[in-house]
């Protein structure tokens, strides 16, 4: 073979190798570090990069997007001297590639060494029950410290988050029964607040149904006596209208009086002073007219006694009979008027009653509301 081509051959494939080592293309949101002759020279940024065959080299390749970090739990000793296991999650990016090579050995280490340290000394001057209600003000502390720390190895800490806090077993079971012991306080004050507030409204309606049957009753009495004051108008009218005189009337007022005593319940029945008059009326206007003639009564002697005078008085009084000289006018008159006013009563009393009925929905629909 000849040599030209050998040595044509040969400086191809150099050629080749030179230019293949000395083409770097760089993905995007990565960095490189380059080196010439183990010292920093440049870091490549994505796309096609040229560097120097063999006197450069790539040291680190770097992500320069958001990573996450999660930490294993690490025990941490609070203010009251109560042990708790806290794990925390950690947000952060490169912005500087040279310095996240060459500043640290491993910033993931240093981030979590110093993420613990923090964490103990932020939850040492806090106890139990403000480190589980105070996460966003942990979370806030501990990015300050991270931040300011990890500036000069090129990462920015853009999030701390913890992700869990576990206390002791029995610090578990005491909070639950004090979780338990609040519940049933506020079960047992909303169910007081429920029945105070029935027996308010049980009250009111109670209050309103009192308020309403009065009213009610108190319509119902004034009917009942507007009803009865209209019958005595009407019989006043109808016997002034007929010129009814003493004698009828005084007939009338005897033929009422044992009406008095008809209801089976009255016990006792009062005479009305004005009876002896009625009596001493009807005898001076029948007394003349009398079938069986005036009687002739004995004198009282000093022996004769009140009751007496009274009876024998008494005997004296006349029977009606059908040769009575009473004007028949008047007394079909007072009859007519006795009529006119039992049906003004119950008129009246009909009235009542229907005041009464119309009143009984709206004290219902009080009630239900």
């Amino acid at each position: 073979m000849d040599p030209v081509v050998i040595l044509t051959l040969v400086a191809a494939i150099v050629v080749v190798f030179l230019v293949a080592s000395s083409v770097r293309i760089v993905p995007q949101a990565r960095r490189y570090n380059i080196e010439r002759f183990g010292r920093y020279r440049r870091t490549l940024q994505p796309g096609l990069n040229l560097v120097v065959p063999v006197a450069d080299r790539i040291n680190t390749k770097l992500d320069v997007r958001e990573q996450v970090y999660s930490s294993d739990p690490r025990p941490v000793i609070t203010e009251d001297n109560l042990v708790v296991n806290i794990d925390t999650v950690l947000y952060y990016q490169i912005t500087d590639p040279r310095s996240a090579a060459y500043e640290v050995a491993d910033y993931l280490q240093a981030i979590d060494q110093l993420t613990v340290t923090t964490l103990r000394n932020v939850i040492g001057s806090m106890d139990l029950e403000e480190t589980l209600t105070s996460r966003e003000e942990i979370n806030s502390r501990l990015r300050a410290v991270l931040d300011d720390a990890t500036g000069k190895w090129g990462i920015r800490v853009n999030r701390v988050e913890i992700k869990a806090i576990d206390p002791p077993h029995t610090i578990k079971e005491a909070m639950e029964k004090q979780m338990r012991a609040e519940r049933d306080k506020r079960a047992a004050i909303l169910h007081a607040e429920g029945e105070r507030q029935a027996k308010i409204l049980t009250a009111e309606g109670t209050k309103q149904k009192d308020i309403l049957e009065a009213q009610g009753t108190q319509q119902a009495m004034i009917l009942r006596a507007d009803g009865e004051a209209k019958a005595v108008e009407l019989v006043f009218q109808a016997v002034h209208r007929n010129n009814a005189d003493a004698k009828v009337l005084a007939y009338k007022y005897l033929e009422t009086l044992p009406h008095l005593a008809s209801s089976d319940n009255n016990t006792f029945w009062v005479i009305p002073g004005e009876l002896t008059e009625a009596v001493r009326t009807v005898t001076r206007a029948f007394g003349d007219q009398s079938t069986a003639g005036p009687p002739h009564p004995a004198q009282p002697g000093e022996g004769d006694t009140a009751d007496d005078a009274d009876a024998s008085h008494e005997t004296r009084i006349p029977q009606l009979d059908e040769g009575s000289t009473v004007s028949l006018d008047a007394a079909a008159a007072a009859d007519e008027a006795e009529k006119q006013a039992a049906a003004a009563v119950s008129d009246a009393k009909a009235e009542a009653a229907a005041a009464m009925s119309s009143q009984m929905p709206r004290r219902g629909q009080t009630s239900g509301d």
